[in-house]
């Protein structure tokens, strides 16, 4: 069988679409003889000169825009889209389960005790009003008070940031608090914390944070940096790798091992009756913006506060004492009460968490990790590190690099 043609218009500008990506890759190496043709380009750009004119097997598309979908509609080959958007009817589509998404948002704020819960949106993106609607629906059943902001679309020409955080932070001020906030996707939830910051408003300890994709670049140069739920976005792409490989077959009539497709001579699925390919979000990863409890005491919002800004300088509980009027005794019984913790096993938990980010992200030596996070001495902090996590630091960072390679 002779070498097939695909084409990948994707963009490449985010972490959301690279993991797409990958899944494509890991298929095609698994399964597929494919030449693949990806250009560079960013959400919602033009559709490329080459498109017009394309002579090839296949496309797998993000079809977000009217003038990709228009182009699209004119080619005679099999197409997968990888938006639910549906801007091109009657092509099969694969994509991460919103429903499955905005749950897990709802699930992780309400553990956290909040009671009033908002959504974040960008209303020029289906999938964005999609996980509004069931957010706001499992908030509302489970007798929260729900609150929402709709942003200007992102890619609108008139789009400027400046006037959109000022408006985000007008709205910002109008919540109760603690106030617990998903954001439709990381860039939306960075502006979010742009606002807080500029607002004078505490996170995670007035509002908590979350985001959607676990972008890396964003999450980790966010201030604090951001939790967010991770999508299964190598799942997503490989199946829609899989689906177009189908359908490749069908057409062809090439003998295979998979479902029987049939395929008109244009490419399309002749009935495509069956339901989307959605797969459901892995977790979340939780950072600083959501590392909290909704908590109505400010006292002890103040010291939790403290603590995040300073547990990596060494600071001991007295250091908190003189950042709020309450005795230490005081100080640990409203602490035990509210956060179930100590004082000092909060700071440790803090420092812990530091230590794990490090081991995970960073080739830092361990006596490097433990000056970063606050201890005097690496020994000591192995030897806690040990205590806690049932294992040596060195032994975290291995299996935590087993697990990024599989």
């Amino acid at each position: 069988m002779p070498r097939r043609s695909v084409a990948l218009l994707i963009e490449t500008s985010n972490g959301y679409c690279r993991g797409l990506l990958d899944g494509v890759i890991a298929y095609v190496k698994e399964s597929a003889d494919w030449s693949v043709f990806l250009t560079e380009q960013e959400r919602g750009a033009t559709p490329p000169n080459w498109l017009r004119d394309w002579q090839g097997d296949g496309i797998i598309a993000r079809i977000e825009t009217d003038d990709i979908a228009r182009q699209l509609r004119h080619l005679a080959v099999p197409i997968v889209d990888l938006s639910a958007t549906r801007h091109v009817k009657g092509i099969p589509w694969t994509s991460t389960d919103d429903m499955a998404i905005a749950a897990l948002g709802v699930q992780h704020f309400m553990e956290r005790g909040f009671h009033n819960l908002a959504y974040c949106g960008d209303p020029g993106f289906a999938w964005s009003n999609a996980r509004r609607d069931r957010y706001r629906e499992l908030t509302l059943s489970a007798e929260r008070n729900f609150f929402e902001y709709q942003s200007n679309h992102r890619y609108d020409p008139t789009f400027d940031w400046e006037r959109e955080k000022e408006r985000l932070g007008r709205w910002l001020a109008t919540l109760p608090r603690p106030i617990a906030i998903m954001a439709c996707y990381d860039f939306q939830a960075q502006q979010v914390l742009d606002a807080c910051r500029q607002s004078g408003v505490a996170v995670p300890e007035a509002v908590a944070v979350l985001g959607v994709d676990n972008d890396r670049l964003i999450c980790e140069l966010s201030e604090p940096s951001l939790s967010s739920i991770v999508q299964n976005t190598h799942g997503t792409g490989y199946e829609a790798a899989r689906l177009l490989d189908e359908m490749m077959d069908a057409r062809t009539g090439t003998p295979t091992k998979r479902r029987s497709l049939k395929v008109n001579p244009e490419g399309r699925i002749k009935h495509p009756t069956e339901p989307p390919l959605l797969t459901k979000p892995r977790g979340i990863v939780i950072r600083e913006s959501t590392d909290t409890l909704a908590i109505d005491d400010d006292e002890i919002s103040q010291a939790l506060q403290y603590i995040r800004r300073h547990a990596n300088s060494n600071i001991r509980v007295s250091d908190i004492l003189k950042t709020i009027s309450l005795s230490r005794r005081s100080l640990e019984h409203r602490f035990k009460k509210l956060i179930g913790r100590t004082p000092h096993e909060e700071i440790q938990r803090v420092r812990l968490n530091s230590v794990k980010r490090l081991l995970s992200e960073t080739e830092l030596s361990i006596s490097a990790i433990a000056e970063r996070s606050g201890y005097e001495h690496g020994e000591y902090m192995t030897a806690v590190f040990r205590r806690v996590m049932g294992q040596t630091p060195t032994e975290y960072r291995r299996e935590q690099q087993e697990v990024d390679d599989v």
